[in-house]
């Protein structure tokens, strides 16, 4: 064996030594994804093992393609590879890209699907938006041991550096092996085929697929078939955000039916619904608090086994809980677009705050005649350009942000959350004593990396392991007692501020809607009704209610809502008239009780998904195949029964494309 290698030329044995170095090094990062990161709900080893074959050949086909310039070089220059100091030098160089590019490239998937539990694709890049650079590396600073591992990877590229030169040096030693024309014309085919068979992947008539790892409804099973690398190269060319009028106008009659607008005008693509005020309602004020990654399944109303949140559910059986309430998408910036324009936000890869055409839209908030409009949070409102949402379409807005409290800044989203409520509960209290009535969106942001928690008024305690039931803590989805401390300590502020409405003197004539913008990061999870882990809408499924001791009984609603219907709601509940342009609905309207839907956006298996969700049923659509499902969420919600209820299927699938197409052509044509 010793012979017949050393018999092959060492340019070519070169090539396959730094063939297996590079997907040493993939299989590597792996290793690690599986041991630290994978987290699955089959307990089929088969699959497992499946999506680890699927993953490594993959990995295979990365490792071929970033050989090939090498593989060029060392058959064009054969046995001149080694003597050339230009080809040494271009060859040190370019391993060493690769090797750091890679490196870095697998370390962002890692945190990537820590945060998300998604592996990298192209919407990372909204993490480099010009203005918010420095935020977001704030964040990464405060939340990862940045300084380690920054020198881990310099110790890391240095032993491969100390490796590459080795490696160079005991193969420019060996004695060279001359070939006449046919036998490295041999090699050289050899090689090509190598490299094509490693490439195409597959025993048959096509090529290996992503869609070939995709053979489970697993996200975990699916994440560890890919390669991290080659998905986000894949997914990176992606079409521009735009409309198309003619479907638009296809779907039209369908979704105008559903919205029940003024009048069905197909030709002027008519969404205005006009609705009647009541003079006869006080003008009480409005605060919608948004709950930083509060998904419905970690809450306490939600029948979560660590029962995090006694505040809230306090304040939920006391007043009004939306049982099964939706956001449309997975994501902060999207949540307070879509809830202050109405309108689902679908862009593919930034956010529609970040689009300049997207920015003008007719909204609800600017109708609140009489009353004053306030936007506050504990940051800086040039993060995902959140300014312009609200100081484009809101004549006379306040703003409050950071650098204008008192309190300190806590961490990269500015002051804490606990000061926060406590600084703007004087803002509330000053326009009350003053009979000026408010709408006010009050952000709040520690429920998310770095997780801070400060002592609030000094009785709030962090809890370790030792002060929990770790078998409870399991079941609930919680992936860290970081996260769950982070979760209480939210609550804890919920409670902070009905004490301070109280305190302050406008809690009786205030209604108060408390919304999550998107659930967190969860390990596997089965106490709620529906396998929504599974299925994948229980990122989009929130923790939603509202308080008002004064003007709302204790209640529970089933009927499905959405963000998108906050401000239709609440305009009907202080009996404000307004003109609803986009896609939101009253969410106490009797007559929508039986036909509900919302609109949902997930990613399930890597792949993209639009939706509308009912009372019974959900039907999908695969925003990059356009195949589409229908599940019974009564009977089975993982059976797709698209086929045996043709009727129903057709009729959804009108109203999903109806709303998917409407907020397209919305998103640039609701200007005012």
């Amino acid at each position: 064996m010793q012979y017949s290698w050393k018999s092959i030329p060492r340019y070519i044995r070169y090539v396959f030594v730094q063939t297996l170095y590079l997907f040493l090094l993939m299989l590597m990062f792996r290793t690690i994804f599986y041991l630290f990161f994978f987290k699955t709900t089959i307990t089929d080893n088969a699959a497992i093992a499946k999506a680890w074959y699927l993953g490594v050949k993959f990995d295979i086909r990365l490792t071929l393609i970033l050989i090939i310039p090498i593989a060029l070089l060392a058959l064009i220059a054969r046995n001149g590879f080694f003597t050339s100091k230009a080809i040494r030098n271009t060859n040190f160089i370019y391993f060493f890209i690769v090797y750091l590019v890679l490196t870095l490239l697998y370390i962002l998937d890692l945190g990537h699907y820590d945060y998300l539990g998604l592996r990298l694709d192209p919407s990372v890049l909204r993490f480099l938006a010009k203005g918010e650079r420095a935020d977001n590396a704030r964040m990464v600073w405060q939340s990862y041991p940045v300084v380690r591992g920054a020198l881990a990877i310099i110790v890391f590229m240095y032993l491969l550096w100390r490796l590459q030169k080795n490696t160079w040096k005991r193969f420019a030693a060996q004695a060279p092996v001359y070939l006449r024309n046919w036998p490295f014309t041999g090699y050289t085919v050899g090689l090509v085929l190598l490299v094509a068979a490693g490439m195409y992947g597959n025993f048959a008539w096509f090529p290996l697929r992503w869609s070939q790892a995709m053979f489970t409804r697993d996200n975990g099973v699916t994440s560890l078939g890919l390669n991290p690398i080659l998905y986000f190269v894949s997914n990176f060319s992606v079409k521009g955000d735009t409309f198309e009028e003619e479907k638009t106008r296809k779907y039209y009659p369908t979704i105008a039916e559903y919205l029940q607008v003024d009048s069905l005008e197909a030709s002027k693509l008519n969404y205005v619904r006009t609705v009647a005020g009541d003079p006869a309602k006080p003008k009480l004020n409005i605060v919608l608090v948004m709950l930083e990654s509060t998904g419905a399944a970690v809450t306490s109303m939600y029948n979560n086994p660590m029962q995090a949140t006694p505040h809230m559910q306090r304040l939920a059986d006391s007043g009004v809980l939306f049982r099964n309430f939706y956001v449309p998408a997975i994501s902060t910036a999207k949540t307070v677009f879509g809830v202050t324009t109405g309108l689902p936000d679908i862009t593919a890869v930034k956010t529609a705050s970040r689009h300049p055409k997207m920015l003008d839209q007719r909204i609800i908030m600017d109708q609140f005649k009489g009353y004053d409009k306030l936007y506050l949070l504990g940051g800086n409102t040039n993060w995902a350009n959140i300014r312009a949402v609200f100081t484009n379409n809101v004549e006379g807005v306040r703003i409050y942000e950071e650098g204008m409290y008192k309190s300190p800044k806590a961490d990269v989203w500015g002051v804490s959350d606990y000061d926060l409520i406590t600084e703007a509960s004087g803002i509330f209290k000053a326009n009350n004593d003053q009979h000026k009535p408010f709408v006010a969106f009050l952000q709040l942001a520690d429920n998310h990396p770095p997780y801070t928690t400060t002592s609030g008024a000094g009785d709030f305690k962090k809890v370790t392991e030792k002060d929990l039931d770790m078998n409870k803590f399991r079941q609930s989805g919680f992936v860290s007692v970081d996260q769950f401390n982070a979760l209480r300590y939210e609550d804890y502020n919920v409670g902070h501020l009905i004490d301070m409405a109280r305190k302050d003197g406008y809690l009786d004539n205030t209604i108060f809607v408390f919304f999550g913008d998107h659930n967190c990061v969860l390990n596997p999870y089965k106490f709620m009704p529906l396998p929504e882990y599974d299925i994948a809408t229980g990122g989009v499924h929130v923790t939603a209610f509202m308080y008002s001791p004064k003007h709302l009984a204790p209640q529970q609603v089933n009927t499905p809502g959405s963000l998108l219907d906050i401000y239709p709601t609440v305009a009907g509940m202080v009996g404000m008239p307004y003109k609803n342009y986009t896609l939101g609905v009253n969410l106490f309207d009797s007559t929508r009780a039986k036909d509900k839907y919302v609109f949902i956006n997930y990613m399930r298996n890597q792949q993209p998904y639009y939706a509308i969700l009912g009372d019974r049923y959900l039907y999908e659509i695969n925003f990059k195949t356009d195949a589409a499902a229908m599940y019974d969420l009564l009977e089975n919600p993982l059976k797709n029964i698209r086929a045996e209820q043709p009727d129903t299927a057709k009729s959804l699938d009108n109203l999903t494309r109806g709303f998917y197409e409407s907020t397209r052509y919305l998103m640039f044509n609701n200007k005012k």
